[in-house]
């Protein structure tokens, strides 16, 4: 069935009018489904991924091999979301991907592997999908806004107890 707007309500987030093609760097923020802690636990301040988190972050940091207009800049795998700063660069090849397309590949593809998982009995079973639905994008258009990222993931293990996406500051 395609898509109506006035059957599904959906609401874009993206910034209206934005070419997400276009050259620039953008923060990513992708949650698991529930905002289950699947991809593994933090104790101490550090994140100790699992087989499944593990994964991840491997299909993670082999996305520029696929994707030849990407860079990855600073990356934090926490037990139930990702963070990660992507840089679109201007190439000279055919067809260049957007983003949207990027993250909805890489979203499939660990799906796909998850899956894969837990039929081998190696991970937590999950019901529906694996990651929300929608994901959230800053646009990041300073350094000085750049370098904030960056800080704020390489800080996210350490802030976990008081992260809002902790699944145990939503009881």
């Amino acid at each position: 069935m395609p898509y109506n707007l006035d059957i599904h309500h959906r609401r874009s987030i993206r910034l209206k009018g934005y070419d997400y093609s276009q050259a620039g760097a953008y923060f990513i923020t992708i949650c698991i489904n529930h905002r289950q802690p699947l991809l593994g636990a933090i104790a101490d301040g550090i994140m100790h991924p699992n087989p499944a988190g593990t994964m991840v972050q491997t299909i993670w940091e082999a996305m520029p091999f696929h994707y030849p207009n990407i860079e990855l800049d600073a990356f934090v795998l926490m037990p139930n979301h990702i963070h990660g700063i992507i840089v679109l660069n201007s190439a000279q090849i055919e067809p260049v991907m957007i983003l949207g397309e990027i993250i909805h590949r890489f979203k499939s593809f660990t799906t796909a592997k998850y899956r894969y998982g837990v039929q081998q009995e190696q991970w937590q079973p999950f019901i529906g999908r694996l990651w929300q639905r929608n994901y959230y994008e800053h646009i990041i258009r300073s350094q000085e806004s750049c370098d904030r990222l960056r800080q704020y993931i390489a800080n996210n293990p350490l802030s976990w107890e008081s992260d809002r996406l902790h699944l145990a500051n939503h009881a």
